[in-house]
Formats: C-alpha cells, sequence, structure tokens
C-alpha cells in the first residue's frame, strides 16, 4: 500500500516527530511496507475466529489472601538507615 509523503509528514505531526528531510522517502517506505503487511490480515477467513481481548486466557496467578502475622518491628526496622521510636525516618516532603 503506498502511502504519500504528505501523510508521512502529517503522521510525523501527530506524533510530533521530527523528520529529517533526507529521511522522508525512507519512512515513505517504510510506513508503506508495514500498511501492506497489515493490509494482508484482510485477506485472511476470520469468520470462525471469535473476537478477543487476549490471545491466552488470563489467570490469577497470586495466592490466596491469607492473613498472616507480619514482621516484628525490630526485625522490620533491621536494615532502615535512621530508625526513629519504632517507625522509619523519612527526609520531609515540602
Amino acid at each position: 500500500m503506498a502511502i504519500s509523503r504528505e501523510d508521512v509528514l502529517h503522521v510525523a505531526t501527530l506524533a510530533r516527530l521530527e523528520i529529517p528531510e533526507e529521511e522522508v522517502e525512507r519512512v515513505q517506505e517504510q510506513l508503506g511496507a508495514i500498511l501492506e503487511a497489515v493490509g494482508k490480515v484482510s485477506e485472511l477467513d476470520l469468520s470462525d475466529v471469535e473476537p478477543t481481548s487476549h490471545p491466552l486466557d488470563l489467570v490469577n496467578v497470586w495466592d490466596e489472601d491469607v492473613p498472616r502475622p507480619s514482621l516484628p518491628p525490630d526485625e522490620a526496622l533491621a536494615n532502615a538507615p535512621d530508625p526513629a521510636g519504632g517507625m522509619f525516618r523519612v527526609p520531609s516532603v515540602g
């Protein structure tokens, strides 16, 4: 599928890309090749293919959320650089 020089420049503007003048023709050829490859999909008989939002079934891979004891404060703060009063001390924001 051929794409015009004007189309290339228009797409570049929409994408906020600067294409140097010497590269416009090369980008034009590359975009044309991409459009041609994508266009081949329309040649396929997809009447028996069910529309999907993802090609693979997605399943939850997380473990069950089971309550359990947390770390003791001393252990949680063991590697803190400057703990204070059983809490993490962090630089002030603002």
